[in-house]
């Protein structure tokens, strides 16, 4: 059973997440910020995960400690459930359509954080989100997870389906680097031995 509970408190925010890697796409998203709460809805429902997660952040100042802890905190849960990684695809990769926009993921769960975000949205906001704060989720996804990410945009003129695909397609290449590949189910999927 790949399933765990998280808790990250700060100063700045207090974040319970729920995560079942192993689930159908169920949700229940409450961060202080609609747009967010949006992604985290999509992400979760396209990766097939099922998602509790609850924070209470310093929304009067911004979104920003928000959305950057609950990146960390949701790469901490990643890690945390997918434990020694063992018999996990690793890779994954999705190209998604979202209207005129076209987003290109790819991760590897391989330990090593880096993000690679080719990514071009034309305004400073979406309703009060702050666009640039996508890069900070990601960011702190990434660093909690020990997990190589990459988006390139190809296409894309609206902010919203930008980040919206960025999202969706977040959760598919997710979905398939977490699945389990039963031909190497006792197995580390590293030369190394080990991922982490």
């Amino acid at each position: 059973m790949r399933k765990v509970t998280i808790e990250r408190n700060t100063n700045e925010t207090q974040i319970t997440i729920q995560l079942n890697l192993d689930g159908t796409g169920q949700y229940q998203n409450q961060s202080g910020c609609g747009f967010l709460d949006h992604m985290l809805d999509l992400f979760t429902r396209h990766g097939r995960f099922d998602l509790q997660l609850t924070c209470k952040g310093d929304t009067w100042i911004d979104y920003h400690h928000t959305t950057e802890d609950i990146g960390i905190a949701l790469g901490q849960a990643f890690s945390k459930a997918l434990g020694d990684m063992r018999g996990i695809n690793r890779y994954g990769s999705f190209l998604l359509p979202m209207d005129e926009t076209l987003m290109l993921c790819a991760l590897d769960f391989s330990g090593r954080s880096y993000l690679n975000y080719d990514v071009s949205i034309p305004t400073a906001k979406v309703g009060d989100f702050d666009t640039e704060l996508v890069e900070e989720f990601m960011l702190g996804f990434i660093r909690a997870a020990g997990a190589t990410l990459h988006f390139k945009q190809l296409a894309g003129s609206n902010s919203h389906h930008i980040i919206e695909a960025m999202f969706k397609a977040f959760g598919r290449t997710l979905k398939q680097a977490v699945a389990i590949d039963q031909q190497y189910a006792d197995e580390i999927p590293s030369t190394k031995g080990l991922l982490k």
